[in-house]
């Protein structure tokens, strides 16, 4: 006689209106983030004199990205201890803290002497302000894509958290758009004596309005419900526990968050000064034509995060891997040949493939891992990764053109990277439409 069935786990049915609010908290802090990553991209050039004096311009770019890059070094420690935190106190809690992180960081640099002031203080407190970010972001990504799975309903997983990916795009826009309008308005003399100092004075507001989002929300279903698991606390994972018993998950998520970072720094952070600095391009031209391309993006995300919950995520990861593979070098061509309309469309190709990845990567990546060390593994698996190659992309492939003087070095990188990618789909399963691993159903309350 076949055993006593075990009994389905009630599904969670969730409220629209709380999943939209934890939405918008959490795609804020990620917008927020990037404006950051936006104003310093687009404004690398002007840093790199305020900072970094040299008679070499590429020596000035190279210092400025170092800088920037540094950043990346700390993250897995953020990651470390962030992630491990958020499984043990709470996602809303720890999110809280790195959103207070990130806006002191940001608002500090625009806060610090320039090098004719004070000399090499100036590059060593720019550097101490990148640290501080970095080590706050080492919490955010992963703790807000997990807080967006954990209370989004199981079938629209992919729409709800596309939305986090939005978050970067409106932040990237609005870092980048502030910077295109006072490069426009400002002389050069200005920008460099003090206009560059606004964009970075804005995040001070801009973490009140986050910090005030994220403390009105209530722990994720998911969380909650482990905690009642446990009757009074959360048991306490090891480190070394949650990386060794997630070893193979841990290194196809790193596989994944490769493809996704370094096509996504490639494009959003690297390409502006590759225009202006390595092709010359004209400088308004340019952001302008980036910041096209980014406001398409913004504009697909939400139809792309809603496919993938009606195709799956491995389909749409898959055709970005492959668009990458065949395309970066015609597209990289277009790019070079110079014309307005050649830059445009060669960028928006490169767009429209990463909004593969930006529309599914922010619901696959939360259920790669149970919901007991979801926030610590993904935490640790997303920063090692993005430190190693997303957030080094424009150091990287600056340099790897210096060396070599071959200008499709870009295009190159995107493709290993797009490789990469392609084994780590095949190897994944697909998530979509199912329940987070360790959780139970999630149901959206009918009206």
């Amino acid at each position: 006689m076949p055993g006593p069935r075990t009994a389905s786990p009630a599904p969670t049915v969730t409220d629209p209106a709380l999943v939209r609010r934890a939405v918008k908290a959490a795609a804020l802090g990620n917008a927020m983030e990037w404006f950051d990553f936006g104003v310093y991209s687009y404004i690398a050039v002007t840093l790199g004199k305020v900072f970094f004096p040299s008679g070499n311009p590429t020596a000035q770019l190279l210092s400025t990205f170092g800088a920037f890059a540094a950043a990346f070094l700390v993250r897995p420690l953020g990651g470390m201890l962030f992630g491990p935190l958020g499984d043990r106190v709470g996602r809303q809690k720890v999110l809280a803290v790195t959103m207070i992180m990130m806006a002191a960081g940001t608002f500090a640099i625009g806060l610090i002497p320039s090098y004719a002031t004070i000399g090499v203080g100036a590059p060593l407190l720019l550097l101490a302000a990148r640290l501080v970010q970095g080590f706050s972001t080492g919490g955010e990504y992963a703790g807000a894509s997990t807080f967006i799975a954990e209370y989004a309903p199981d079938k629209k997983r992919g729409f709800f958290g596309s939305w986090l990916e939005f978050g970067t795009l409106a932040g990237y826009i609005g870092g980048a758009g502030l910077v295109t309008l006072m490069t426009a308005l400002l002389s050069s003399d200005d920008l460099v004596s003090w206009g560059w100092r606004i964009p970075f004075l804005i995040a001070g507001p801009m973490g009140i309005i986050g910090l005030y989002l994220r403390m009105r929300l209530e722990e994720t279903p998911a969380f909650a419900a482990e905690v009642a698991k446990a009757e009074q606390s959360r048991p306490r994972v090891p480190l070394r526990e949650m990386v060794t018993s997630q070893w193979r998950t841990l290194v196809l998520c790193m596989a994944l968050v490769l493809v996704f970072n370094v096509t996504d720094y490639m494009l959003l952070s690297y390409m502006p000064s590759y225009l202006t600095s390595e092709l010359k391009y004209d400088e308004t031209h340019g952001l302008l034509v980036v910041l096209g391309v980014m406001t398409l993006m913004m504009i697909v995300q939400p139809f792309a995060g809603a496919l993938t919950d009606r195709v799956g995520r491995r389909p749409v990861i898959a055709a970005g891997c492959a668009g990458f593979l065949l395309l970066s070098v015609p597209a990289l061509l277009l790019i070079r040949q110079g014309s307005l309309l050649a830059v445009a469309l060669g960028m928006g190709a490169l767009g429209l493939l990463l909004v593969c990845f930006t529309a599914a990567m922010p619901a696959a990546l939360p259920a790669l891992f149970p919901t007991r060390v979801r926030y610590g593994s993904l935490s640790i698996g997303f920063n090692i990764s993005v430190s190693l190659f997303g957030g080094t992309t424009p150091l990287v492939v600056t340099a790897l053109i210096g060396a070599t003087g071959n200008m499709m070095m870009p295009a190159y990188y995107m493709m290993a990277a797009a490789v990469i990618g392609g084994f780590a789909v095949w190897r994944m399963t697909e998530t979509a439409g199912k329940p987070l691993p360790g959780s139970a159903p999630s149901v959206e309350a009918s009206r």
